[in-house]
């Protein structure tokens, strides 16, 4: 049994350094093509929708964590296996090691996107893997005979020193293969010209008067991310290219300079995210800077049939926009810059779209090569294959921040606060109910624009016993937030909100 143990440990080992060789190759080559990085992204593309939004309402942001590291539990599994079959036949062990490989191949140079060079780290897995495994085996095969024939060796150090060794190779590649990810394509190398039109100075929030209440801008460290990479892609600026092609005169590609060339202009947005539940954390705002798409649109030449955007991300990743909306007179953008400075690689680094008023699964494609002027007819895009709806536009919605759910608080003068949004329409009201009693009206915080959250407070006389707070907005425009409960899939969740606080 102790054997057995050992030899698992063996191939668990071993299948770590070729995880570590790979990820340090393919961060040299595309981060996206590491081994459990690509069947992490292919397990997400499998994974059945309701699943997904499970997923996300379960863990939050920290189901990639959680599915990366399912992917190499059940790698361990397998390693486990091929180890204690390599302590008879060497063969049969290595097989194993190399099924796991196979799969990580087909995984990398499936993708969207990817080429033959995509295969490279897997190939440096199945090489390095395979040659620790015999290391080890050989190692510990040199051991076994030295205890037979009782005869004193170096054999027994070799087996401590080829774990040792192999143990710290694999946690130095690694970390030498994060280190290189994260000095790719840095963000903050990136000088930005100002707006050609800026926005309007910042009002000051209500953060500071009423705490607990959301930030009005949300510090960019601290803005939702929600999508399917596994891994941030590494795009340069110096070989960026966005493309415009599809049903248009003339077919465009620009380069990053080219982009900052043309009028930029600054505009406070409050994104969304499809997935976020009633009072749900996914929404976020902040000053965008860009190019507006219009501009870029009739540089092109729109022809008369498309209806969509299709845009395309760094790795084939794909996303629809209603052509008619995004055109509409709504300040859509190709951004660049977010809250004074280039965008954040999880936010779309070197260059995204934002559309006011639609989910971010129908406008917001980060890391955008390609937009291609199409029909839904001729075209699917990522989501819309996975029955998600083709025109998403953000419903109203209203979040209690502070007290929070189950809080328990002390009774006499407090507040009830948080935040609305009905990006394009604005906020022109925010309703609260104490109890089931009379809606009473909230006090607004200030306003960035019709396309930017409003966050609000009411003065609330608290007293004790247990009470259940309900809030409610209501557009600029008198539409009232709908109370009719619907989950994220596939067009966005509704109702109100409703909590239960303890007041002692």
């Amino acid at each position: 049994m102790k054997q057995r143990l050992t030899y698992a440990g063996f191939g668990i080992l071993a299948t770590l350094v070729g995880m570590a060789a790979g990820h340090l190759v393919a961060s040299l080559i595309d981060p996206a093509s590491s081994p459990v990085l690509a069947v992490g992204s292919t397990v997400i593309d499998l994974t059945p929708t309701p699943v997904k939004e499970w997923a996300v309402a379960q863990f939050g942001t920290a189901d990639k964590p959680i599915l990366v590291g399912s992917v190499m539990a059940g790698a361990a599994v397998l390693a486990a296996i091929g180890g204690i079959l390599a302590r008879r036949r060497f063969w049969l062990g290595a097989s194993v090691l190399l099924l796991l490989v196979v799969v990580a191949a087909a995984a990398a140079v499936l993708r969207p996107g990817a080429g033959p060079l995509d295969a490279v780290p897997a190939l440096a897995t199945a090489l390095t893997g395979v040659g620790a495994l015999w290391w080890l085996t050989h190692a510990a095969s040199a051991a076994d005979r030295e205890v037979e024939s009782d005869a004193p060796g170096p054999s027994r150090r070799g087996v401590l020193i080829a774990t040792g060794a192999l143990a710290v190779a694999a946690a130095a590649m690694g970390g030498v293969g994060r280190l290189v990810t994260g000095l790719r394509a840095d963000p903050s190398d990136v000088t930005l010209p100002k707006a050609t039109d800026p926005a309007p100075a910042f009002p000051r929030g209500l953060e500071e008067k009423y705490p607990g209440i959301a930030s009005f801008r949300t510090p960019t460290s601290d803005f939702y991310r929600i999508d399917t990479r596994l891994s941030l892609p590494t795009q340069g600026i110096e070989d960026y290219t966005l493309v415009i092609d599809g049903d248009v005169e003339e077919e465009l590609t620009l380069t990053f300079q080219d982009l900052l060339d043309m009028d930029l202009i600054e505009r406070d947005i409050t994104l969304t995210c499809v997935s976020n539940d009633v009072g749900g954390p996914y929404v976020g705002g902040a000053r965008w800077l860009g190019v507006r798409l219009t501009d870029l649109l009739d540089r092109a030449g729109v022809g008369g049939s498309a209806d969509q955007i299709l845009s395309t991300d760094v790795d084939g990743m794909t996303i629809s926009t209603p052509l008619d909306v995004a055109t509409d007179g709504r300040d859509a953008m190709i951004a660049v810059g977010m809250n004074g400075a280039a965008l954040p690689r999880e936010h779309g680094f070197p260059v995204r779209m934002v559309v006011p008023g639609l989910y971010g699964f129908v406008s917001a494609c980060k890391w955008l090569t390609r937009m291609t002027l199409t029909t839904y007819d001729e075209q699917e895009a990522y989501w819309t294959e996975r029955d998600w709806a083709i025109d998403a536009p953000i419903k109203i919605s209203s979040r209690i921040d502070t007290p929070k759910s189950f809080e328990e608080i002390g009774s006499g003068k407090t507040f009830i606060g948080g935040v609305a949004w009905a990006q394009d329409r604005g906020i022109g009201k925010v309703e609260v109910q104490v109890d089931g009693g009379d809606w009473q009206t909230a006090e607004l915080g200030p306003s960035a624009g019709v396309d930017y959250w409003r966050q609000w407070y009411l003065p609330w006389e608290a007293e004790s016993g247990q009470h259940t707070l309900t809030v409610r907005a209501v557009s600029q425009e008198g539409e009232v937030q709908s109370p009719a409960r619907a989950m994220p899939f596939p067009e966005g969740s509704s109702g109100y909100q409703q909590i239960i606080v303890r007041v002692g």
